[in-house]
């Protein structure tokens, strides 16, 4: 379980990154909402000695109970659905021990742990038909439970990031083609009949989102387009410098009230004022640099399992820093994605520490060649240290 590592492995460069966009994530949430910063900086606190306790303990040890992470995965996603809390039309939260929590954060989590390991252990038939199908079917049962919350933009979210694990565990070109062939005309089906027919595929605020980016200038004057136009314009207003964090202005994006969750989902608008285009730059290299560090990581992991992990981890903050930036700048429609490590949400928050300090800990016990080459055709793998 526990392991003896050296200091001089541990991987200080990471988690430098983290502590600092975390702080800007403080500074930023903070300027927008100043009675949730003691929260936030409670949360930055309670991730980081979480990360840091899971970075001394074997991954490899946690993923052996791969089963029973997918069961509790389920479990409390079923609980969100039984006794949710229902704000602004979606259950997402519950109650526990008088801490409110959004468990489907801490599901993409568990997620990717269960993927790892189950990857890791069909490594030798995930191009078999039968095995595509086991695969599909663990992942559709929580993905299903996530939708029915209603949440799409998680849907989509930890679709995308299988994806990127299923073809870093070795799926051929041939499996990849055909299932495009599959993936490509359902998806452009599926927007057809959202954006042209009425059929209940998805909930109406869902689709009345998408039909607003999609006709943005007939429904300029539609709450979604405003928030996404005067984002825009924050950013901007911002110039190269921005005005200054905690800008009292009260035509300020944070002071004026022109953007709902502005601390969540827009939370990139603030920066964009407030920090200016360097601070922008800034944020979206340190959400580069941590998304490197976890490929990187990968690369040079003792075992698939390893490898896999960060490739999840790594792809979720990708994909959500993505999404997130492309909703604040008008590139993609409003889903109510956060930005890893800087948008306010302690369930989120704590969450992606868990999976940095696995990260870390994969980082400490790293695949090495003997001089020579190979050991038998097969790489020699370290431990105990890095």
């Amino acid at each position: 379980m526990f392991r003896l590592y050296k200091l001089k492995d541990y991987n200080f460069r990471l988690v430098v990154y983290l502590i600092v966009l975390s702080i800007i994530g403080v500074l930023l949430v903070g300027s927008a909402d100043p009675s949730l910063r003691s929260r936030q900086i409670a949360g930055l606190v309670a991730g980081i000695v979480i990360m840091i306790f899971l970075s001394l303990i074997d991954y490899s040890w946690i993923l052996q109970f791969y089963w029973i992470i997918y069961v509790v995965n389920i479990g409390l996603l079923t609980l969100v659905m039984l006794f949710g809390m229902t704000v602004k039309g979606a259950a997402r939260w519950v109650v526990i021990g008088g801490i409110q929590l959004q468990p489907t954060e801490l599901s993409k989590v568990l997620l990717i742990m269960f993927l790892a390991m189950y990857f890791m252990k069909n490594s030798e038939s995930l191009n078999k038909f039968t095995t595509m199908l086991k695969v599909l079917v663990l992942v559709a049962f929580p993905l299903f439970l996530i939708f029915r919350q209603p949440d799409l933009k998680n849907t989509i979210t930890m679709t995308a990031v299988f994806i990127c694990m299923y073809f870093a565990a070795g799926l051929n070109y041939k499996t990849i083609g055909l299932a495009l062939l599959i993936i490509i005309p359902l998806a452009v089906g599926g927007l057809l009949l959202i954006t042209k027919t009425d059929l209940p595929i998805i909930d109406d605020y869902q689709k009345e989102r998408i039909m607003t980016f999609l006709n943005s200038d007939e429904d300029e004057y539609s709450e979604d387009a405003m928030q996404q136009e005067n984002s825009i314009m924050a950013i901007g207003s911002g110039g190269l410098t921005g005005k200054g964090l905690g800008s009292e202005n009260e035509k300020s994006v944070s002071k004026g009230d022109f953007i709902a969750e502005i601390q969540n989902d827009f939370i990139f608008a603030v920066a964009g004022e407030e920090l200016g285009f360097v601070g922008c730059a800034v944020i979206v290299l340190l959400e580069f640099l941590i998304v490197f560090e976890c490929l990187r990581t990968g690369k040079r992991a003792k075992d698939l399992s390893g490898r896999l992990f960060c490739t999840g981890i790594g792809s979720l903050i990708g994909i959500q820093s993505f999404i997130n930036i492309g909703v604040a700048t008008g590139v993609l429609p409003n889903t109510g994605t956060t930005l890893p490590f800087v948008s306010y949400g302690l369930t989120s928050l704590i969450s992606l520490y868990i999976g940095m300090g696995l990260v870390l800990n994969v980082s400490l016990q790293h695949r090495v060649t003997y001089e020579g080459g190979p050991l038998n055709g097969r790489y020699a793998i370290r431990t105990e240290t890095r």
